[in-house]
């Protein structure tokens, strides 16, 4: 009987631990301080506070660590307090669909775990922080939807894992920094819908992961790089509406979703000749 008993209490002892998991004063905080900076007790599956954080909606534990935060389309409304960046253990991290306002923490950068990041379709405003290029785990950013403006960190291609970066939608201003040409693992590159200016480097070769390549509706200039053609992996890509000119191979003009309509400097369209006997169009203004 002693023997059953005692084999009894081991497994509820070993059952209750994840449930009292002893997570630091200052992660908990740092969900705390979210939670109230996001009008806590309006979002669609709330946090009872007085309750272990391992019961908490959206929030991963492991070795009592918080390693992920999942709040998607809950109703988050309010800013980001400073706080979060202390939860420095944090792998992924998704509040995309919500009401946040405000800036990113220019402490972003203190979350050297992280390797996933969504915050969009959200309202944040502000510059993308520059500390953010410290994230080397990052393998995917997706800020799209957002009314984010300034330009792109200028150290961005020190994030060698990228693997996604999604901005479109925003209010991006610039030039397209030439680190970003060192990502070689870069499979999805959104940047639609912004204010980038200037051209697009023939470096963009050295991304031969890319697979999607979207700079549609910017105000870009210069040649469309023929390197365009070495990038194997590319299947879709939509660079129109820009003020691109000079040739292009028929494959590229066909790749493009919009068959590389561009806009001249009078602000109207222009459309691609394809040239019968040649593999290449031209930027000709109708």
């Amino acid at each position: 009987m002693k023997n059953i008993t005692t084999l009894i209490f081991l497994l509820f002892f070993s059952i209750s631990i994840p449930i009292f998991s002893n997570v630091s004063a200052l992660e908990k905080n740092a969900l705390i301080k979210l939670y109230k900076s996001t009008n806590g007790n309006q979002w669609k599956i709330k946090w009872n506070l007085n309750t272990p954080i391992s019961s908490w909606y959206g929030v991963k534990l492991q070795n009592d660590k918080v390693i992920a935060l999942d709040l998607s389309d809950n109703n988050l409304v309010g800013k980001l307090p400073e706080e979060i960046t202390n939860l420095v253990n944090l792998q992924r991290l998704n509040l995309f669909k919500n009401e946040i306002s405000g800036s990113i923490p220019a402490s972003i950068g203190n979350l050297k775990s992280l390797q996933s990041l969504n915050l969009a379709f959200n309202k944040l405003s502000g510059i993308i922080p520059n500390s953010i290029v410290d994230l080397i785990k990052l393998e995917t950013i997706e800020l799209h939807m957002n009314r984010l403006a300034g330009e792109l960190p200028m150290e961005i291609g020190q994030m060698s894992q990228l693997q996604k970066l999604s901005l479109f939608n925003n209010k991006i201003q610039g030039q397209i920094p030439n680190s970003i040409y060192n990502l070689k693992k870069l499979k999805v590159l959104l940047l639609n819908s912004n204010k980038i200016i200037g051209g697009l480097s023939e470096k963009i070769v050295n991304m031969s992961s890319l697979e999607n390549l979207s700079l549609f509706e910017n105000n870009m200039t210069g040649q469309v790089p023929s390197d365009l053609e070495k990038l194997n992996h590319l299947k879709e890509m939509n660079i129109s509406y820009n003020r691109f000119t000079g040739l292009v191979s028929k494959h590229l003009s066909q790749l493009d979703a919009l068959n590389m309509t561009m806009l001249n400097e009078n602000g109207l369209t222009s459309s691609l000749k394809i040239s019968m006997n040649e593999n290449s169009a031209v930027v000709s203004g109708e």
